[in-house]
């Protein structure tokens, strides 16, 4: 099924930040704000992939900021390539972890997915948030998971941080409603991108592997792009707080 075909100039005069914008889910919705009209702060951890990006796209309007966006260093550098207005935030870029069961999990794995998965959103979110109210709107799209709305599609580590992301979109969304400023999250199943998913564990490969027969087949990136920008754009505008599945129909089964 093809994508929503785009809207011209829904973003018009708007700024916008996406994270992992470099390749997969935040490249498609990176494209399609900047084709709908925004300003696009693209950030990712590789510059080559940005570079790749502008070049594609020379007639759009990209600021690209490479960097782990882990880092509030990098935070703070994408925020600041948007000149002190933000009217929407796609927090995109995110890490699997290796499909690993609670009893053969590291630390550095549980704290590299938490630190991407949850804490980069987090703080972007807690960046962005200031400009938001000053603006009297704003709108905020955290990419989870179908792993937030079950524990059979990965490991426990992203598991965990994917559940986390929907609570903190659902706390956000609480606090602010009353600013202006919407804040959702979409819930993809399977997409076709460069993201990294190997088994390590032969007993999850176990485990899990009966739980993917049901699973629908791979969306496109820009399938996902297209749900992100409604949710970002005013055609969205009395939805807040919502977990948005964009999964093919996988968690109804």
């Amino acid at each position: 099924m093809s994508p929503a075909p785009f809207t011209p100039d829904r973003f018009a005069g708007k700024s916008a930040i996406v994270t992992g914008a470099g390749s997969g889910i935040g490249r498609a919705t990176a494209v399609r704000l900047a084709l709908e009209g925004a300003a696009v702060v693209a950030a990712d951890i590789s510059q080559e992939r940005l570079a790749d990006l502008v070049a594609e796209h020379p007639d759009l309007r990209f600021s690209t900021v490479v960097g782990d966006i882990s880092s509030q260093e990098a935070v703070d550098r994408v925020v600041a390539a948007a000149g002190g207005r933000v009217d929407a935030l796609a927090n995109v870029a995110g890490i699997m972890d290796a499909f690993l069961p609670p009893a053969e999990l590291d630390d550095a794995t549980w704290d590299r997915v938490f630190a991407i998965n949850i804490t980069a959103v987090m703080r972007l979110t807690r960046a962005v948030l200031p400009l938001m109210i000053d603006a009297g709107s704003g709108a905020i799209v955290n990419v989870s998971s179908e792993a937030s709305l079950r524990a059979s599609a990965s490991g426990a580590a992203y598991t965990a941080s994917k559940h986390a992301v929907n609570g903190f979109t659902k706390s956000t969304a609480v606090f602010y409603k009353g600013k202006g400023i919407r804040a959702n999250a979409v819930v993809p199943g399977a997409v076709a991108t460069n993201i990294e998913a190997p088994f390590k564990s032969a007993y999850a490969a176990e485990t899990l592997g009966p739980f993917f027969v049901i699973m629908p087949p791979a969306a496109q990136a820009q399938q996902l792009a297209a749900t992100i920008a409604w949710l970002l754009s005013d055609d969205a505008s009395n939805v807040n707080g919502a977990i948005l599945p964009c999964d093919g129909g996988w968690s109804a089964i």
